[in-house]
């Protein structure tokens, strides 16, 4: 097996460099979607050359002028065992950060689940700690302190719930997990995930800001609650991400698509399938010239 095999593993080093600037630019619904995607090919490419990798462990078979084969044919070079045994390692080490992240995830859901009872959508929890957050489920509600509520005024909370009904309609916490399992598989891709949990808070602040007609309005609720929240709110929450960027963008001017900025992406995607159909190949004729 060639360098193709390794390839996969290699190409989350120019996401872990392109993910946090492509964040500052451009469409967030846009941007946020296609590293959401790219992420889960990576993730995935990643462990299938981890599996191949690993499959030739099983590969200690009579050598081939023992079996009586032409020995002028060329054998496809195998995989020394070392490195199979480490491409092992890393898949159990990939399983467990996957699992023990997305139990983290699902009890914190379980968790706000639980605070309040929703009527029309939305549970008011009597809690001395400033948070509104958007708790996806089916159906999905909007869960917000009394302490918030108190910290806004009438026109504020419109953009905070705003916000929140965004991230429900747009179903970003879909988003967010996959770009979080991504991550926990390889963890070159945790700017990647750190970049699509910014991007949908700024694609709900613009929805917000379109649905209340004024950008100023919204960039004042946006930073008044990220600065009463006095630890890192969960995700989603309209206090959550880093909350100056978003204030300073909400200033500016509505963000336009820039589709040409995610032509590095697309290359990358066709890159990933490319090399991992390739492993795959010369897998099998590996497989093939041993069995």
């Amino acid at each position: 097996m060639t360098v193709a095999v390794y390839v996969p593993l290699l190409l989350g080093v120019p996401l872990w460099w392109v993910a946090p600037r492509m964040a500052r630019h451009g469409s967030p619904a846009l941007t946020a979607w296609a590293l959401a995607v790219i992420a889960v090919v990576a993730a995935a490419a990643t462990t299938w050359s981890l599996s191949l990798l690993a499959l030739t462990l099983f590969d200690d078979l009579p050598p081939w002028r023992a079996l009586g084969a032409d020995p002028s044919r060329q054998l496809p070079t195998p995989v020394p065992d070392p490195i199979a045994a480490v491409a092992v390692l890393l898949l159990i080490g990939a399983a467990v950060r996957l699992l023990t992240d997305a139990r983290r995830r699902l009890t914190t859901v379980h968790r706000l689940r639980t605070v309040g009872t929703p009527h029309d959508g939305v549970a008011i929890a009597d809690l001395p700690e400033p948070m509104a957050v958007a708790v996806p489920g089916r159906p999905g509600h909007i869960l917000v302190t009394t302490a918030m509520l108190h910290l806004l005024d009438h026109h504020e909370r419109q953009v905070m719930f705003a916000h929140e009904r965004a991230h429900l309609r747009h179903r970003h916490h879909t988003l967010v997990l996959a770009a979080a399992m991504a991550a926990a598989i390889n963890p070159l891709l945790i700017p990647a995930r750190e970049a699509v949990t910014y991007l949908v808070e700024r694609w709900a602040d613009e929805d917000a800001a379109a649905a209340v007609g004024d950008r100023g309005l919204a960039a004042r609720a946006i930073a008044r609650a990220g600065l009463a929240t006095v630890r890192p709110g969960p995700s989603l929450a309209v206090g959550g991400g880093p909350v100056v960027r978003r204030v300073q963008a909400l200033t500016g001017p509505a963000p336009r698509p820039h589709r040409r900025r995610l032509a590095g992406l697309l290359a990358l995607l066709v890159t990933f399938g490319t090399a991992a159909t390739i492993a795959t190949a010369e897998f099998v004729a590996v497989a093939r010239a041993w069995l």
